[in-house]
């Protein structure tokens, strides 16, 4: 069987990228997900694609919402992800908290654009039942937006944004970490089978822990990166600094949901059921193993 992986073509897809060079489409198949993860959970509820690699906040609370299209089968990033606050070149803010009371754009309702901006709203101690958004479904849109003045400002990850930065078309006035490790791994339940799920996870752990090692730090990922996505040496190897990855893809933390859901539902994204949230129903236990 022959598996489609969403996923978004970012720096942190490195690992994937070799593995699917290497792969050449025996046993999986990428799909590109521009719009970032709410595109990728879309695509999983409209049999479009069977895996996703995408964010861990928007995976953990579409499944708490009730989405039934896919469960987490492995973790992906185990270090944060820092967002980027960004505004227009000559708009008028300068700060974060100047963004209280005005429109937020976002790539889609659901995506890790919008649940950070409850996440900053929260750190702000700003009421979050009156944040207001705008879709624009893609990063150039976004840009757009906070130019023309439909959108106060967004927010992204640091290092994908920072050409735009560079290039005068944005300003970045702050930064938002994630309280969670990044990104990770799910699978729709009955699609991606875990006879086929689980050599892939398995060989994708390898292409991880390989990337991740201090040799190919050094000198082999900044050239991947380089060549695959064309950013500054001195960018790529900043990022480097801060990113980690998994020694083993289909471990979950079962502490990490928790703290996740517990965060969510503090920003008022996420609504905890009668008796809270069970660990259990957001991971498939059949080849993903919980920690």
């Amino acid at each position: 069987m022959v598996i489609r992986v969403g996923y978004v073509r970012e720096h942190f897809s490195s690992p994937l990228l070799q593995f699917a060079a290497a792969d050449d489409g025996k046993t999986f198949t990428l799909v590109e997900c521009p719009s970032g993860t709410g595109q990728l959970i879309s695509r999983l509820t409209n049999d479009e694609i069977d895996v996703a690699i995408a964010l861990t906040d928007p995976l953990i609370s579409g499944i708490a919402k009730g989405s039934t299209a896919y469960k987490l089968v492995g973790s992906y990033v185990s270090t944060p992800l820092n967002w980027a606050v960004v505004t227009g070149k000559d708009s008028k803010y300068q700060s974060i908290p100047e963004l209280k009371g005005t429109k937020l754009g976002i790539s889609r309702f659901g995506s890790g654009s919008q649940t950070m901006a409850y996440v900053m709203a929260l750190q702000q101690g700003w009421p979050t039942d009156t944040l207001e958004f705008q879709v624009n479904h893609d990063i150039e849109r976004l840009v757009n937006s906070v130019n023309d003045g439909s959108t106060s400002a967004f927010m992204w990850e640091w290092f994908t944004t920072k050409p735009w930065l560079d290039s005068g078309k944005v300003r970045f006035i702050g930064s938002v970490p994630t309280p969670w490790p990044s990104w990770m791994i799910a699978a729709h339940p009955t699609r991606a089978p875990s006879s086929a799920l689980k050599p892939f996870l398995e060989s994708l752990s390898g292409y991880v822990r390989e990337f991740d090692t201090e040799e190919k730090r050094q000198k082999d990922d900044v050239e991947f990166i380089k060549e695959k996505f064309g950013y500054p040496e001195e960018d790529i190897k900043s990022w480097l600094l801060t990113v980690g990855y998994p020694k083993d893809c289909t471990e979950i933390s079962s502490d990490v949901i928790t703290a996740t859901l517990s965060t969510l539902e503090k920003a008022g994204f996420i609504q905890a059921p009668e008796g809270g949230f069970s660990v259990k129903n957001f991971v498939n236990e059949e080849v993903a193993q919980l920690i």
